[in-house]
């Protein structure tokens, strides 16, 4: 049975965003670009639809949202979108204390830009400035923190793998010192195959990981030397995720190790230290992906008085339930990430919005419009659907590290978890990327949907991004649930593979930049495919009392839910 078509809660908000890049002038007044009209009253349908999904995507990504950072009036805004959203569908609330929303206790960080890193190499006195040359924060909570003449290490890639038989921290105490780290995996920049996984990135190639160990290791702080190629994204993307205000979970909720201080600096910065110390910084990529390596001391030490404003707050995550026919207390999550990076100020008194139109206002558009698909059609699935639109991805996945630490659903009673981040706005392709190919028996049954659509499962075209580690289905992933990550190719069906090549170079020229906006222009015929094919791998799941989906074997996560579903079993 479906429900008459009903008005969003929230449409006066919506404005439809100018299709260029814009800014606001100092006075935070209209976009120099024109302000968009308002949108008028939308009407939607039950149906995955085309216009819906665009009128979620435009007011998600409007100026009067004020690109979504968490804490900020624009997130608040945000939170209360989708709170109406989910209400006008008919979903339950499924977050604390009977309502809609889990808070996360977050602590916001800003790093007074000012700050300069001082070297002393071999003699030589540099110093780097904070967004040209480097980058740095603190974890700590800690509105100061002065670290002095720490000694640099050279640490080759930051990693201890004993299963890979692999620690470049072996024989070397860094205790109190400052490690330098070079991004990727080893074997990346080597293009050796027999290393690692070559070219495609694992979790020890994320700077989370590294800086993670290094704090087990003791040290002072971690620089990350950032290249294009390993990090797979420019310096603008970390100058810009680096500065302003940064969140974190408190210490009292996250129990993984912190750094007094951690950054990036830039390749430039990197070649001429390693200079000074009479190194050269291609000779040290090369001998960081030989077997065997060991840490090189620099002729240098490091000091910096970081400043920063530290401020306790909370943000939200939105959680909306459609309660089972016959297993209510299983459930199958469609999860998104609503946060981007909020307004920033420029140094001529006006100032950037980052819309974050493709991320992710298309992700929590696609999970509003699946979930009003399940809310309206008959018969109800036998487990539960949980729609969670966690908080602070852009910080490190937080709001959904949290969820799990503090589930509304025990992990052992979870059988899948869809993510959408990110979605394609190019159009039709005859391919559906699946990051992390290969990796659970949810790509089985994707295929099924991908086949009926005449489009084939492909991995990611850059598999030495590590995308399959850097959205919010990860920490479920780490949790031992099977996650799915998986939308729009780049075979289009208008303009082949140099039409997806030309939208994935456009797209990449506005990842985390201001030009991430909503464009009228935009081909939507992909994205309500992919959402159709999700759909029907949520639906598959939660109707089929017998299906409980695992991970293939061999892999990493498989052995976390065997551990986890047998523990359920026992108990």
């Amino acid at each position: 049975m479906q429900r008459p078509l009903l008005i969003s809660l929230a449409a006066a908000l919506a404005l439809a965003a100018c299709g260029g890049d814009r800014q606001d002038d100092a006075s935070g007044g209209a976009p120099q670009a024109g302000a968009p009209p308002a949108a008028e009253t939308h009407a939607f349908s039950p149906e995955i639809a085309e216009g819906d999904f665009r009128e979620l995507v435009r007011t998600l990504a409007s100026d009067e949202f004020e690109g979504r950072a968490p804490g900020s009036p624009g997130g608040e805004k945000t939170v209360e979108y989708i709170r109406a959203q989910y209400e006008r569908i008919g979903l339950q609330p499924g977050g604390e204390d009977g309502g809609w929303y889990q808070t996360v206790p977050m602590v916001e960080t800003t790093a007074d830009e000012s700050t300069v890193l001082r070297l002393d190499s071999n003699g030589q006195a540099r110093e780097l400035q904070f967004g040209t040359d480097m980058v740095i924060g603190t974890r700590t909570g800690q509105a100061q923190v002065d670290i002095a003449d720490s000694e640099l290490v050279f640490v080759g890639y930051g990693v201890d793998a004993p299963e890979q038989d692999w620690n470049d921290y072996a024989g070397v105490d860094v205790e109190g010192k400052t490690v330098v780290i070079l991004v990727n995996d080893p074997g990346f920049h080597a293009d050796d195959e027999k290393l690692f996984e070559g070219n495609r990135m694992t979790y020890y190639g994320r700077w989370t990981y590294k800086y993670e160990e290094a704090a087990r290791k003791g040290a002072a702080a971690a620089l990350i030397v950032h290249d294009t190629e390993g990090a797979s994204y420019g310096w603008d993307v970390v100058r810009n995720s680096w500065s302003g205000a940064q969140f974190d979970l408190r210490a009292a909720d996250d129990p993984e190790p912190r750094l007094p201080a951690q950054g990036w600096i830039s390749t430039e910065v990197a070649r001429q230290l390693f200079a000074d110390s009479g190194h050269d910084l291609e000779e040290m990529y090369a001998a960081a992906n030989r077997r065997g390596f060991e840490a090189v001391p620099l002729k240098a030490s490091m000091s910096v008085d970081l400043a920063s404003t530290v401020t306790e707050k909370s943000s939200r995550n939105v959680i909306g339930v459609l309660p089972g026919s016959s297993r209510p207390d299983e459930a199958v999550i469609y999860m998104g990430h609503w946060d981007h990076l909020g307004a920033h100020e420029r140094e001529d008194g006006g100032r950037d919005i980052y819309n974050g139109a493709v991320d992710n206002a298309t992700g929590i558009a696609g999970i509003i419009e699946i979930a009003e698909r399940f809310a309206t059609e008959e018969p109800a699935p036998q487990r539960s659907l949980v729609f969670l639109a966690v908080t602070l991805e852009e910080s490190g996945l937080l709001g959904s590290k949290y969820y799990v630490a503090q589930p509304t659903f025990p992990m052992e009673k979870i059988a899948a978890v869809i993510n959408l981040d990110a979605m394609s706005v190019a159009g039709p392709s005859r391919d559906f990327v699946v990051t992390g190919k290969g990796n659970s028996e949810l790509e089985d049954i994707l295929e099924t949907f991908a086949g009926e659509q005449q489009r084939t499962l492909v991995e990611e075209g850059n598999p030495a991004g590590g995308f399959y580690f850097r959205s919010d289905h990860f920490n479920f992933a780490k949790a031992g649930v099977p996650a799915l990550y998986a939308k729009g190719g780049n075979d289009l069906v208008e303009g082949g593979i140099a039409g997806g090549k030309a939208a994935t170079e456009d797209y990449a020229s506005r990842y985390h930049q201001p030009g991430d906006v909503y464009r009228e222009e935009w081909n939507l015929d992909g994205v309500i495919q992919d959402l159709e094919a999700l759909y029907g791998v949520g639906r598959v799941v939660a109707d089929d009392p017998e299906r409980w989906p695992n991970w293939y074997e061999g892999n990493p996560f498989k052995a976390a839910r065997d551990e986890m579903m047998a523990g359920a079993s026992g108990s």
